[in-house]
């Protein structure tokens, strides 16, 4: 309660305050099993499921400034050093029917395959084994941003109407980062991010040095190109006027299938729970050109393979100087794994995605009190990992169940709830049968 009392000024409007309601949904992320408002109310004394839909639905409060003070707590944390890093990463959530904001038919991670559902794209600070989500911007689809009515219906502000992609969402939490000085040597993102050429150019442009996994037929130049506008060769017609490179670029893949068993370097990046993990390294500077600029950019490619299973190959780009070390180039390509973990820890100890919200506001809103519950986490890991270095989210969660108050289990209390939940229950059933009818 200590560290959501330091969250209060974000919830004020004027003479209005909804910081205890704030606090008990915090309260309601940690200790309810299941993350949704109706199981919070049935666990949290104080709790109302009306004044905490109201919270992430109606009120107005500002999730940007939640989200701006979790970004420099963490910062306190983890920013500021050689092995500092954002990280960019994107994660999808099923959702039914066609009315929640942002929700259309796309590739949805948890289930691998494209299906109904809502994208967001988040950054996340970390710095060794630990991390902690600081921002997130929903993706809206062309589908949405070209219907004013269903923007105007959700609640999506005028100015967040025009579409976006996700690379140019990933790119304003970037800046945002740096404009809140935000401590990180290096981003790093997804083969999806680095496939993108005008990401990595946009970054390369502001002076971020980037570590981006591409894909394996990315195409690479051994040598710089040179790109030049070759001459004519007839007297007729148009001369030449678009730039050429005078030898072709490889594929990535077909490089390195072709480099000799020295050409690689073993490299142990860090220890983990199931001992040291041992990669080889494959390095060069290679050159990149988009077929537009009039020079080619050269950078590192980065190839990793490790030594258990050495049919698992990563490839990576990276901006970095070209003095870096190759031990320090495979430990910027490593912790991209680590944001994977912050979101997939969000679902399972925090309800990342479960929430009973359909607008722009409560989807905002939502996020950003799971935000400030994964940095309460982070903050306690840290305090007791001296005594407890395996202390999990979980573990906290049991322990924050055992010391804070929860609603007394009495018999006329269990009989009010499951009334609660039939009631429920029964109206959606009526709804349906209601909708049945209008349309037979």
């Amino acid at each position: 309660m200590d560290f959501c009392s330091r969250f209060t000024s974000p919830f004020r409007q004027g003479t209005r305050t909804v910081e205890t309601a704030a606090q008990l949904y915090v309260r309601g992320l940690l200790q309810a099993e299941t993350k949704n408002m109706e199981r919070m109310e049935e666990v949290i004394p104080e709790a109302d499921h009306q004044a905490l839909q109201h919270l992430l639905s109606e009120s107005a409060w500002s999730e940007r400034a939640v989200l701006d003070q979790v970004a420099q707590e963490a910062n306190r944390l983890l920013g500021g050093h050689a092995d500092s890093a954002l990280l960019i990463d994107e994660s999808g959530c099923p959702k039914k029917g066609t009315h929640s904001v942002g929700v259309a038919r796309q590739w949805c991670g948890p289930l691998g395959k494209v299906e109904n559902g809502q994208v967001g794209v988040f950054a996340a600070l970390s710095r060794g084994t630990d991390v902690t989500l600081i921002d997130e911007r929903l993706f809206l689809p062309e589908g949405w941003t070209s219907d004013e009515a269903r923007c105007q219906a959700a609640g999506i502000p005028v100015t967040q109407r025009s579409f976006q992609r996700k690379t140019d969402l990933a790119l304003t939490m970037i800046t945002h980062a740096r404009q809140q000085s935000i401590g990180f040597a290096w981003v790093g993102f997804d083969g999806f991010y680095g496939s993108d050429p005008a990401f990595l150019r946009a970054l390369d442009a502001q002076g971020e040095v980037f570590v981006g996994e591409v894909h394996k037929d990315q195409r690479i130049y051994l040598d710089d190109p040179h790109p030049s506008v070759p001459p004519a060769q007839t007297r007729h017609g148009r001369p030449p006027t678009r730039l050429q490179a005078p030898a072709p670029a490889v594929r990535v893949d077909q490089w390195a299938e072709q480099q000799p068993g020295e050409a690689w370097q073993p490299v142990t990046l860090r220890n983990g729970t199931k001992g040291a993990l041992r990669v080889e390294i494959l390095h060069r500077t290679v050159w990149l050109w988009d077929g537009e600029e009039p020079q080619a950019r050269p950078w590192q490619v980065i190839v990793r393979r490790e030594i258990e299973t050495p049919t698992e190959i990563k490839y990576s780009l990276s901006n970095a100087p070209a003095n870096t070390p190759v031990p320090r180039l495979a430990f910027l390509q490593g912790p991209r794994y680590w944001i994977e973990r912050a979101l997939q820890q969000g679902k399972q100890d925090v309800g990342l995605g479960d929430y009973q919200v359909r607008g722009w506001r409560g989807w905002h809103h939502h996020l950003a009190l799971v935000m400030m519950s994964m940095l309460f986490l982070l903050e306690e890991r840290q305090l007791h990992h001296q005594t407890r270095p395996l202390l999990s989210g979980r573990d906290i969660r049991a322990l924050l169940n055992h010391f804070l108050p929860q609603r007394e289990m009495t018999l006329e209390e269990v009989l009010r709830q499951m009334e609660v939940r039939h009631r429920k229950r029964q109206a959606a059933i009526n709804s349906a049968y209601r909708k049945q009818q209008l349309n037979e």
